[in-house]
């Protein structure tokens, strides 16, 4: 009685039984299930934003604007509610990279169907991330589609499409700043550009590490809860957290204005 009290007062936990292999498959399972429902809700998610954007809902609900409308309607913050475009946009500019195939039609509305075709496996993260550069995404797709479909070696499924789609994703966002089309004339200009270009690429790998902590969905209020001893512990401003956390979801460098640059 002594052992197991002092155990509880030092909050060990109860000897629970030994986990067999069978089971930790079965619970593995039922994550992965449960993380495919949650990518699929994305998918959900984005097909109706889209739509709802594009249908402006906001006007015959009596709303100024779609950022209104969303606090009121669903209690989200204007940040939120411009995130929730972001991931219809980069999703819809995906979507129509893959259809673009002769043979594949488009899918522009919010059927089941529709919401399944916009599944590609990826996060509310990723999409986030790559939404302000869609052009390169979408560049990236067509051109390996297009080769893969040439080359013969390997039939479009829907896996393949799929893998295309992430490895796209994934290139985009490890991908470093594109250089500018023609550097500064001035040494002085172009060294500070080269600083500036640094300061941006180091403070992007901080703001990943702060999204690990404080994951995307949260707002900032609640990002600045998590954040705010583990920014004092590596000797940064918590403003300056954010900013490199809200750096790292968008990939738009005036998320540091004012902060970091």
């Amino acid at each position: 009685m002594g052992k197991q009290r002092e155990d509880q007062e030092h909050g060990a936990e109860p000897a629970r039984t030994a986990l067999t292999a069978d089971r930790a498959r079965e619970m593995t399972a039922g994550l992965r299930d449960a993380m495919d429902d949650v990518r699929r809700s994305v998918a959900v998610l984005a097909a109706r934003v889209r739509d709802a954007h594009a249908a402006r809902v906001w006007l015959p609900l009596g709303y100024s604007s779609w950022e209104s409308y969303c606090r009121a309607e669903f209690g989200i913050s204007r940040a939120q509610a411009y995130r929730l475009l972001d991931v219809a946009r980069a999703l819809t500019a995906i979507h129509d990279a893959v259809t673009a195939g002769p043979g594949l039609s488009r899918t522009r509305d919010t059927g089941p169907g529709a919401a399944a075709a916009l599944d590609y496996g990826l996060s509310q993260r990723a999409l986030i991330a790559v939404s302000s550069r869609t052009d390169a995404v979408a560049e990236i797709i067509t051109r390996r589609l297009a080769a893969l479909a040439h080359s013969g070696l390997q039939a479009l499924d829907e896996t393949t499409v799929h893998a295309v789609v992430r490895q796209a994703v994934r290139d985009v966002r490890t991908a470093p700043p594109p250089a500018p089309a023609e550097p500064p004339a001035d040494p002085a200009v172009a060294s500070l550009r080269a600083v500036v270009d640094d300061l941006a690429a180091s403070t992007h790998a901080i703001g990943e590490l702060m999204l690990e902590l404080a994951p995307g969905y949260l707002t900032d209020t609640e990002a600045a809860d998590r954040l705010d001893h583990f920014c004092d512990d590596i000797g940064i401003e918590l403003d300056h957290g954010l900013a490199a956390r809200r750096y790292a979801l968008t990939g738009d460098r005036r998320a540091l204005a004012g902060t970091v640059l």
